[in-house]
């Protein structure tokens, strides 16, 4: 008995992850990460701020994720042996990068969770409006984490059925929408038709500055969206799938984002788009459909299940590297017999569940706070990917892979330079400007603490 127990503590620690995320998960985990609630919500506001300009922000902003996300496929494909994109920030910008960026990831992940669980407790009141608001997000952690633990396909098949339902509800606007504005459909006084881009105050209708200021919401739209660089350590196949997820991003966005845009500002003019109100819910509601409202919060309530699913698998994940590289407690780098870091799993949808009753008790100002930061911290993880992909492009007798990112280092320092002048822009708006310096002081804070922390060890 004494020998068996011993066994089974071996055994233990010398689980690692499981590859078992298969091609149609990662294409899948790739299409959520791509698609958010804001796309399907907040889209109102920012068609109000910037009108069809809107268009071109989303086509600017989605090419410079994919050079991002070619940069980060190029750093994981040179070192297959690599838990997640984390790993590369020890390996060429050093544990003190790796530590602020590690914890500012889980951090961010964190807040999303906050936003999203939030959001579920919102919009499954829609249809149980006698449910206290504390109770749904409390439902949707225990099953999402009973789900989690099972394995990580699971975690994929969850994606998966999420990614189906937004996809399905963006392709039937579209066709749909295509087919209003084929025919001229009426809607009230408004006419379906393409000049409605160009009608209302021309393209760039709020001006330069709605424009510049439309990055921002567009950024926050593709929060998440590097997230297929965390399943490299659980994917089945990663020379293969990695690529072929990464490379499809343009057509998801040129699809998914421009396309639904393009639709919805056809059939309404932008200055008749209703901010307080989903875009999908006015087009769905002009096309004749009564339980327009319901669908869409169903469509929403999804993307947001997807979301809170994400924050799950990244901070577990996020924790585990970090517990490897000695940067968080051992405790996190704990695997289940079914092969997923089960500590970091139940710790981190626990603190998001505490957070998520907090925000009951103290909403609003410190809930656009946190949520600010997480965008800021998003932004800076993104810079910071693409320095290490230039340390990773000088460095001597480096692996060499056919996944490179066009046209680096070039590519690296325009891309570095758009997300750094979104920073800007996030400064110069008085709404935004605190969550850019709450952000800069925390990343000060981890940088310098670390810092102290490892002149203690020393002295």
């Amino acid at each position: 008995m004494p020998m068996q127990k011993g066994f089974n503590m071996n055994n233990e620690n010398s689980r690692e992850l499981s590859r078992s995320l298969k091609s149609r998960h990662i294409q899948m985990i790739a299409i959520g990460g791509a698609i958010g609630t804001g796309l399907f919500l907040g889209s109102g506001s920012a068609i109000k701020s910037a009108g069809p300009s809107l268009i071109l922000a989303y086509m600017i902003t989605g090419g410079f994720a994919y050079l991002m996300m070619r940069a980060v496929g190029e750093l994981l494909l040179s070192n297959t042996k690599m838990r997640s994109f984390i790993d590369f920030i020890r390996v060429y910008l050093g544990e003190k990068w790796e530590f602020a960026i590690g914890w500012a990831y889980w951090l961010s992940w964190a807040s999303l969770a906050m936003a999203d669980l939030t959001a579920t407790g919102i919009y499954l009141r829609y249809w149980f409006p006698w449910l206290p608001q504390w109770v749904t997000p409390l439902i949707v952690i225990l099953l999402l984490v009973a789900m989690n633990l099972m394995n990580v396909r699971w975690f994929g098949e969850l994606e998966s059925g999420f990614a189906s339902i937004k996809i399905i509800a963006i392709l039937a606007l579209i066709i749909v929408g295509a087919g209003m504005i084929t025919t001229g459909f009426h809607t009230g006084d408004n006419t379906a038709s393409l000049t409605n881009l160009v009608n209302h105050g021309g393209f760039f209708a709020t001006g330069w500055h709605g424009f510049l200021f439309a990055f921002p919401m567009v950024i926050f739209a593709f929060t998440g969206i590097e997230m297929v660089g965390l399943t490299a350590g659980e994917t089945e196949n990663p020379e293969k799938d990695l690529p072929k997820a990464i490379n499809s991003v343009p057509m998801r966005i040129g699809l998914f984002y421009v396309g639904s845009m393009i639709v919805i500002m056809s059939i309404y003019p932008w200055n008749n788009i209703n901010a307080a109100q989903s875009p999908f819910v006015q087009v769905f509601s002009g096309m004749g459909i009564s339980f327009a409202a319901t669908i869409v919060n169903f469509v929403v309530l999804t993307s947001a299940l997807s979301a809170a699913n994400s924050a799950i698998f990244s901070t577990s994940r996020t924790l585990y590297v970090l517990a490897k590289n000695k940067q968080a407690p051992a405790f996190f780098g704990k695997i289940s017999r079914h092969q997923v870091p089960v500590n970091g799993l139940i710790v981190s949808s626990a603190i998001f569940l505490a957070i998520v009753l907090l925000n009951y008790f103290y909403p609003s100002q410190i809930f656009t706070l946190i949520t600010g930061v997480a965008t800021m911290s998003f932004i800076f993880v993104w810079i910071l990917l693409l320095v290490a992909h230039l340390k990773y492009r000088r460095t001597p007798n480096r692996k060499e892979h056919a996944f490179k990112m066009p046209f680096a280092p070039y590519s690296n320092y325009l891309t570095i330079a758009f997300f750094a002048s979104v920073l800007v822009i996030l400064a110069f708006n008085p709404e935004t400007r605190i969550s850019v310096i709450a952000t800069i002081i925390f990343f000060m804070m981890l940088v310098g603490g670390y810092s102290l922390l490892n002149w203690n060890k020393r002295n």
